[in-house]
């Protein structure tokens, strides 16, 4: 995820990154400045005379504010997604941080409090990893047994949290942990899983596919007929307008498209590494104590 100083207009208006709409588009920008000068040429030289050219204006202004409530919807649409993918990072931080604090309220031992505090933060890299790719076994703190027990399973963060389960029982039969405290410390763990289970449903619930091909062809019939109407009353200069506003509504649609998966590594995505990192960090703090 970019940071950047939203006060700062100029560095961002001069300001390009890979995920620049207009490094992406430049090919296509060319071509239909180019497609409506072609346009233009045989519209002012051939058919200056179509009244019905002079009467498509109007249409293309209802046509334009039809496409600007498409917009509104795909814009919210995605950026919902972006928004809830991140209120569900930020419960699984407060969720790892409160299971730590109550576990420390609980004075287990050393041993225990390492063991959880190393599944607390592989957790956190396990699910930024599920949610991606697959999970990178390389990256979690386990030991050889733990790596043979969740490889056995297809649902690695559900076995993470299973582990730490046990480890409760084990606790509560040996009686170092009460009834209450292992139903307080259920709250948390529960909320590990229904965090992993809401991101799952953004990554696998995309925007339906006849809707998005819809957009698309909506947008791109509208931009290449767009200079039939507005050759009449802007002559050349309709390829620089219509160039622009394929510019603007494209664009839209490449960023919506970029953060309704907000859990990949683009640039407009979920700092999720930073994240996890900030999980593993907090949790080693509390646990991790001499």
């Amino acid at each position: 995820m970019i940071k950047y100083n939203p006060k700062s207009w100029l560095a961002l208006i001069f300001h390009l990154t890979k995920s620049d709409t207009l490094s992406i588009l430049w090919k296509e920008l060319i071509f239909i400045f180019i497609f409506t000068m072609g346009i233009a040429f045989f519209e002012i030289h051939f058919f200056s005379d179509a009244v019905v050219l002079e009467k498509l204006f109007s249409v293309y202004s209802i046509l334009g504010f039809v496409l600007s409530l498409l917009l509104v919807f795909r814009t919210n649409s995605a950026y919902d997604r972006w928004w809830e993918g991140r209120k569900n990072w930020g419960a699984l931080v407060n969720d790892s941080r409160n299971f730590a604090v109550k576990l420390t309220a609980m004075e287990l031992s050393p041993e225990d409090n390492h063991f959880f505090g190393r599944h607390i933060g592989n957790f956190a890299l396990c699910i930024k990893e599920h949610l991606r790719e697959g999970t990178n076994y390389d990256l979690l703190d386990i030991t050889p047994e733990e790596r043979i027990f969740l490889e056995k399973l297809d649902h690695i963060p559900s076995g993470i949290v299973e582990l730490m389960y046990k480890r409760l029982n084990d606790l509560k039969k040996a009686g170092t942990i009460s009834e209450e405290d292992l139903l307080r410390l259920d709250r948390n763990l529960n909320g590990f899983l229904d965090c992993v289970g809401a991101c799952e449903r953004i990554k696998n619930t995309p925007i339906p596919y006849s809707y998005s091909m819809f957009f698309k062809k909506f947008i791109f019939t509208y931009v290449v007929t767009l200079p039939f109407a507005f050759v009449v009353n802007f002559g050349y200069w309709s390829s620089i307008i219509a160039t622009f506003i394929f510019y603007v509504l494209v664009s839209i649609e490449i960023l919506a498209e970029e953060i309704e998966d907000p859990f990949g590594t683009d640039d407009n995505d979920l700092p999720t590494d930073e994240m996890a990192e900030r999980i593993q960090g907090i949790v080693k703090t509390i646990l991790d104590k001499p």
